[in-house]
């Protein structure tokens, strides 16, 4: 996430800023290249995630997951090249990643070949988890990813099936009411003279309107790679996972640790507006026979 530029206008210092930098990629576009795209965004990530995951995103996503028992199945929706799936599995979970972008799952796989932790990843889209069985896993988690995925509600659907009666479905997202691609941006009011402090505003528009965004990432000099994002509504998501099956327990609107790496006075500005949500939601029983929660999910 960086500030794009700024203009005074009618009083007004208006900040156009960059906050792609916490969705993990979108879906490849078919209209652009993608070759080098797992390698950048592998090295980008590491073993535990770039700075605005570590100090921003992560720890509002733990912080609703908890404790993780030993031997608890979980499911990684839109993996990446498996960092969260690493760091789930050396807490004691049995791990699958899932993520339809091959080159990314090439990745994960050679990082679990160099350091195996008894992690299973799978190229799939979230829509259509086949091979996975009914009532699997106990945890689902989706960490910057659904935003990502075209058929969300197909996802969330998917996922309500592989997941347990009384399992529960952990994901981050970038903020719908506040994050809303390119149509929104920080207005920075500065009128009023000195002494006075700036007023920050969160300027929005069409975001009861469903759309998608093309994204232009650089991966180095004169090559990029374009990616699709997918912006819905609050509303949108909270009745696609009443009507999969899931209850909302609980949210969390990320606030920055103190550590947060990036422009201070954006550190700020996300104090008092958040660009993120975390949702935690419930499966509820749906009368099917024992849930298989002791057995490796099948290929």
């Amino acid at each position: 996430m960086g500030l794009r530029g700024g203009d005074i206008k009618g009083g007004r210092l208006i900040y156009a800023i960059d906050s792609g930098s916490g969705r993990w990629r979108g879906e490849m576009s078919e209209r652009g290249p993608t070759e080098g795209f797992g390698a950048w965004y592998d090295e980008k990530q590491g073993d535990t995630g770039d700075p605005w995951h570590r100090t921003l995103i992560d720890p509002g996503l733990f912080s609703l997951l908890g404790t993780i028992e030993p031997g608890t199945w979980i499911l990684d929706v839109g993996c990446g090249n498996g960092y969260l799936s690493r760091r789930l599995a050396r807490e004691g979970a049995r791990v699958v990643g899932v993520d339809r972008a091959r080159e990314l799952i090439e990745r994960a796989r050679a990082r679990e070949a160099s350091d195996p932790l008894g992690i299973t990843y799978h190229e799939r889209d979230a829509a259509h988890l086949d091979g996975l069985e009914s009532g699997t896993f106990q945890v689902a988690i989706a960490n910057m990813s659904l935003m990502d995925i075209e058929d969300a509600q197909g996802a969330i659907r998917e996922i309500a099936r592989v997941v347990a009666d009384g399992g529960r479905f952990v994901f981050s997202m970038s903020h719908p009411c506040f994050d809303v691609d390119n149509r929104s941006t920080w207005d920075i009011e500065v009128a009023g003279g000195p002494g006075n402090p700036p007023v920050v505003f969160r300027k929005i528009t069409n975001y009861r309107n469903p759309h998608s965004e093309r994204y232009t990432w650089k991966l180095g000099e004169g090559q990029t790679v374009i990616t699709t994002g997918y912006h819905r509504s609050l509303e949108f998501y909270a009745h696609a996972l009443r009507e999969a099956g899931w209850v909302i327990v609980d949210m969390v609107e990320p606030r920055p640790l103190p550590e947060f790496v990036g422009i201070r006075i954006q550190r700020e500005w996300i104090e008092g507006i958040p660009l993120h949500l975390v949702i935690e939601a419930r499966r509820e029983p749906r009368g099917l026979p024992g849930a298989r929660l002791n057995s490796a999910p099948r290929d």
